[in-house]
């Protein structure tokens, strides 16, 4: 794999983690329970977290690190508030745009660990990974919890 495809790939999920950053944090301002609003602000910081470190590898590697989220994430972070403002900001809704989120962060990481990446890299990857499947796990738990109580 060329140094470019490596800072390709990496720069795919700095992207992704600033789309989590983001929709996160898009939907702590729409919840209502306290206890869902610190867990959505604890996951954007750690998606925050995620994208500096996968920006410090770009670096390394002597590419340009992507800053901002991706085209798909905007959108779906519009998605996200007007069915908060149709719903009434529902916290059935916000786990559930959550989870779709994270599928999505997951498709990712998927692709990003079947590629050639040097191992320190993979190994970054891979944890990263890691954190995004108990992220979603979380989130889905939530969610049902939620839908069982409503």
């Amino acid at each position: 794999m060329t140094n470019e495809n490596v800072i390709d790939t990496l720069n795919t999920l700095i992207e992704t983690c600033k789309d989590g950053e983001y929709g996160f944090r898009t939907c702590a301002e729409h919840v209502k329970s306290t206890q869902l609003r610190q867990v959505f602000t604890s996951r954007a910081d750690e998606c925050r977290q995620g994208a500096t470190e996968l920006q410090a590898l770009v670096t390394r590697l002597g590419g340009k690190a992507d800053t901002s989220s991706s085209v798909s994430g905007t959108l779906h972070r519009g998605w996200v508030n007007l069915k908060a403002m149709l719903s009434g900001d529902s916290d059935q809704a916000a786990l559930n745009e959550c989870e779709r989120g994270e599928d999505a962060a997951l498709a990712r990481y998927r692709d990003a660990i079947k590629e050639a990446l040097p191992s320190d890299i993979a190994a970054v990857v891979q944890r990263q990974y890691e954190g995004v499947k108990k992220n979603h796990d979380q989130i889905r738990r939530l969610r049902d919890q939620t839908r069982s109580t409503t």
